[in-house]
């Protein structure tokens, strides 16, 4: 029987495979490497983190007919929901890939799923779907009806279908909701990768809200454990944080960024963009009760390791060719 990592060659998918992997299970990567950004990055991933020895299938999760067959063919029993169109900026631009890949995709694989009769079934969330609270730390049971952004919408979508297939089918289902999650194989279009590669050019970064942002940036290996418990345990619907719980100044992050780089930033300060949450600050008493989570890594000791893969991959990958959208 196998583990299902839909959005396998994505930076916490690869991950999240990887670790399972490490541990003995039987993983299936599900990717379909698609162009929003560099599929050499989502390659790599593959080749460096995973390897010959997981099962790869590069479809579509929009295809249900090839889903159902992946989860046939390899007798999944357990999915972890990765696989999404992220990002909030690019929504403007190609709002309808957002629909179709984040609601759609997500219908298409709990289809699946029930057609295979899968055991527990994991979906990645956003902590942007708290939009327009203002009630900090944000806890779960806080109503998530303002998004300020279409990628938070379709993230509250796919949290709903699953509340549904869970309630009419008796599908075991976990909706984690991430808090900024960084690290090592981060993708190119986020602050941490953008800000790393203009300092490595010698280009200023850009610094939104005039830099007065704070987030609860969260390190990949501890979203990782926390992904790795809700798999192993079952819940009938549980909707859980996922986050650091120590919002960190968007100048502190960069502070950081330039310490471990070793070369001071020039920054250029703008206004807030469209469907940005400039604040985020999860409650994880929940995913401390349920799962046992203890996220250990600072935000210090998480950009030093970042930058460590940063300075190691760029060369042979290319990754300073890898322009943001």
């Amino acid at each position: 029987m196998s583990i299902a990592v839909t959005g396998g060659a994505g930076f916490i998918g690869s991950a999240v495979a990887q670790k399972l992997h490490s541990r003995g299970d039987d993983v299936l990567v599900i990717d379909n490497f698609n162009q929003y950004y560099s599929p050499k990055l989502k390659e790599a991933r593959v080749h460096f983190l995973l390897g010959d020895s997981v099962k790869l299938e590069r479809i579509d999760i929009t295809d249900y007919e090839a889903v159902k067959e992946a989860f046939r063919k390899h007798k999944v029993k357990k999915i972890v929901h990765l696989a999404a169109q992220p990002g909030v900026r690019y929504a403007q631009k190609a709002p309808e890939v957002y629909e179709r890949n984040n609601v759609l995709g997500t219908l298409q694989v709990v289809r699946a799923a029930i057609e295979s009769k899968v055991e527990n079934f994991v979906f990645a969330s956003s902590s942007s779907v708290y939009g327009l609270n203002k009630e900090f730390p944000s806890k779960e049971s806080q109503p998530v009806q303002t998004p300020v952004s279409l990628y938070a919408a379709t993230k509250i979508a796919g949290e709903n279908i699953l509340h549904a297939y869970a309630k009419m089918f008796s599908l075991p289902v976990t909706v984690l909701r991430f808090f900024t999650v960084y690290g090592p194989w981060i993708r190119p279009d986020m602050a941490l990768f953008i800000f790393a590669q203009r300092i490595a050019r010698g280009e200023p970064i850009p610094v939104y809200n005039f830099g007065k942002s704070a987030k609860d940036f969260t390190y990949i290996d501890d979203i990782v454990s926390g992904v790795i418990s809700a798999l192993d345990l079952r819940f009938v619907f549980e909707v859980i944080n996922l986050g650091n719980a120590v919002p960190v100044q968007l100048m502190e992050y960069i502070a950081q960024l330039e310490k471990y780089l070793g070369k001071k930033a020039e920054k250029q300060l703008l206004p807030a963009q469209p469907g940005d949450v400039n604040k985020s600050y999860a409650d994880i008493q929940k995913a401390k009760e349920l799962l046992n989570y203890d996220p250990k890594t600072t935000v210090s000791v998480g950009v030093a390791q970042f930058v460590e893969w940063f300075t190691k991959y760029q060369d042979p990958l290319g990754l300073l060719d890898m322009r943001e959208q």
